[in-house]
């Protein structure tokens, strides 16, 4: 696959030699907002990047009728009047070796308030080797690694030997669909790699988290009378998180029958994410409105799951006097995802621990999470391996999130080297 094999030491030069374009291509991209909904300048900006380096450009507005009825879609959760996809596909003059997508998501989530930030959140200021910013961990800094990964290769003469596609995906953050209309498009490969900011270490599993709605009515009344008379839906709300947050500990200790997560302090998390209620400080509230993600272990069966968080919140309204004659309505509305464990994966795996000890001169170390990524839909929907390994992020989600700059550039490297492990490399011009 390799004609005249290039030695690592001369990939992992080839990446150093172009860090500080893709340290100031980092910064670019994280300067665009690029919350759900509001993504479409930074795919514009992603290609135009690709379209650059000479790469066939698609890109497109997610369909939702085409993806609808598909294995792993997930309940719309924002408009996608603006969710565009972008692939960028390079295809080799011979293709001898094995083929690759490279995948990472574009939307950020929520900043929230911006005087808790210790600076702009869009100004990915530089401080101690670590870049601050939304999405400059999660995962801006994995589509920088994957784009100046086949920079690296270019720039020594050689390209893959084998189809890459770079995809930089909407809606990881909260359905996955994007990664699903990738799929629903045509875009199939031998294997997978995202380099989502969970550690340098393999991803063995992740859990699958649904998101749901539920609205509680309550009976308004003046603040005055409600000792004798009226319901306030806040506090019957209540109720039902009460007995969901006990749900919750009968799913964690199920952990002990899962092999993967047997070991994991706490798996399975019901968040309460947001909550609205009330319209006046001495009403009774008239209506109480929560969301709450929570999440199954691999291998267990969405269904399943779904009856019995629709049973908890029956059994907890039948209990409550009101609430047994109002009962509150449940809604999915976003992540309706499935576990996901990377198996029958060996060779893909050998290549990844030989880059990755090439590069950290150190071996491979595995890990679960109890959080998700699009490697599912490689895995469980394409019999496509999935592996997930990236760089080192700080309060991802939170306040001053920030990318260890030095993990990207070993990251970017570890890619390099596995493309030209997995794909095989030829030279970019042919010889005479």
């Amino acid at each position: 696959m390799m004609p005249e094999p290039i030695a690592d030491e001369a990939i992992l030069g080839a990446v150093d030699d172009g860090f500080a374009r893709q340290v100031a291509f980092l910064q670019d991209l994280v300067r665009f907002p690029s919350q759900r909904g509001e993504e479409h300048a930074a795919q514009s900006f992603m290609a135009a990047a690709y379209e650059a380096d000479g790469y066939a450009v698609d890109m497109w507005r997610v369909d939702v009728d085409a993806i609808r009825d598909l294995p792993g879609f997930s309940p719309v959760a924002v408009s996608y009047d603006d969710a565009f996809n972008v692939v960028a596909t390079h295809t080799p003059r011979n293709a001898n070796g094995r083929s690759l997508i490279l995948n990472g998501h574009i939307d950020v989530v929520p900043t929230g308030p911006l005087d808790r930030w210790a600076r702009d959140p869009y100004d990915p200021v530089i401080e101690d080797g670590w870049m601050h910013g939304r999405g400059a961990g999660d995962m801006k800094a994995g589509l920088s690694a994957c784009l100046y990964a086949l920079t690296a290769l270019r720039n020594l003469g050689y390209q893959p030997a084998a189809n890459v596609y770079l995809q930089s995906v909407v809606e990881e953050e909260c359905t996955g669909n994007g990664a699903l209309a990738c799929l629903q498009r045509g875009y199939h490969a031998d294997a997978a790699f995202i380099p989502e900011p969970l550690e340098p270490r393999l991803m063995r599993a992740q859990v699958g988290p649904i998101w749901f709605r539920v609205e509680v009515d309550g009976d308004p009344q003046h603040a005055s009378g409600a000792f004798s008379a009226g319901a306030n839906a806040i506090e019957k709300a209540f109720v039902i998180i009460q007995a969901l947050k006990q749900l919750e500990i009968v799913w964690n200790a199920r952990k002990v029958d899962d092999r993967h997560f047997h070991d994991h302090p706490h798996p399975i998390r019901f968040n309460l994410g947001k909550i609205e209620g009330g319209e006046w400080t001495s009403s009774v509230p008239a209506r109480c409105v929560f969301e709450m993600r929570v999440a199954t272990y691999p291998g267990q069966r969405l269904e399943d799951a779904r009856a019995e968080l629709e049973a908890c919140i029956a059994d907890a309204a039948r209990a409550d006097p009101f609430l047994a004659n109002r009962p509150p309505t449940m809604t999915y509305n976003g992540f309706m995802a499935e576990g996901y464990v990377l198996e029958g994966a060996d060779e893909m795996e050998a290549v990844l621990r030989r880059s990755h000890t090439a590069v950290w001169g150190e071996p491979l170390t595995e890990h679960v999470t109890s959080a998700t990524t699009d490697a599912r839909f490689f895995g469980l929907y394409a019999d496509t391996p999935a592996i997930v390994s990236g760089p080192i992020c700080r309060m991802p989600h939170g306040y001053d999130e920030a990318v260890d700059l030095d993990s990207v550039r070993k990251v970017t490297q570890t890619i390099a080297l596995f493309i030209a492990d997995w794909c095989g490399l030829e030279p970019i011009e042919a010889k005479p």
